[in-house]
């Protein structure tokens, strides 16, 4: 399950409203997390964690729809997602509310650019199972935000960790239930000549812990 694309730089205008995480998911990630065992990669800046993948930064394109420029630096980061060319069809599929307006996505603040602005890390999970459908990476420039980065392998969640961008994929073996992957890749980008560059690569091995009840693969 590895599997970043590069594509250039794809702009999409900034956003007046905040961003709406789902309390909801936030929770449930955090068990999802738990009952795995995942390993540690060291304290975050911002934001829950899970994902996986690699990637380059994106190809240029002018196309994206123009909003008001942000309040406080915050965004609508499902109308940021929605909007985006580079986000495919199926997760923006996948992109709709859980309960009520409550989206499941994750959104992080922080420098892993080295901009004049914080990035904004956005990761778009499942609804039932939080599950990491897409993560990705936008870059302040002034009026509009930049794709620099995207990961849309599943389970993949990605997030800030003291000003590098680090990517988690869980790892299946053939029969592992989605409440049991076998382990997770976990890879370290930095932020270099205009672009993401991998710096490290762990794999972590989960134990087995008996008495758990499996759960089937999701539909997406």
């Amino acid at each position: 399950m590895r599997g970043l694309t590069g594509v250039g730089p794809v702009r999409v205008r900034r956003t007046a409203r905040a961003a709406t995480t789902a309390t909801s998911v936030f929770v449930a990630l955090a068990l999802f997390v738990t009952a795995c065992g995942r390993g540690g990669t060291g304290a975050r800046d911002e934001g829950p964690a899970h994902a996986d993948s690699v990637a380059s930064p994106p190809a240029s394109s002018e196309t994206g729809s123009e909003t008001p420029v942000a309040a406080a630096g915050r965004v609508d980061a499902v109308r940021l997602v929605k909007d985006d060319p580079m986000v495919s069809a199926e997760v923006k599929r996948l992109l709709r509310p859980c309960v009520a307006d409550e989206y499941p996505v994750d959104v992080s603040y922080g420098n892993v650019t080295d901009g004049p602005a914080d990035d904004v890390v956005i990761n778009v999970l499942t609804c039932g199972d939080t599950v990491g459908v897409g993560s990705y990476v936008y870059r302040d420039q002034g009026d509009a935000y930049v794709n620099v980065f995207k990961s849309e392998e599943p389970p993949v969640y990605a997030e800030i960790d003291r000003g590098d961008l680090v990517v988690t994929m869980q790892v299946y073996d053939r029969g592992d239930p989605v409440s049991s992957p076998s382990g997770e890749n976990v890879i370290t980008y930095r932020w270099s000549a205009g672009r993401f560059t991998e710096e490290f690569r762990t794999h972590n091995e989960y134990g087995r812990v008996s008495g758990t009840e499996p759960t089937p693969m999701p539909d997406s």
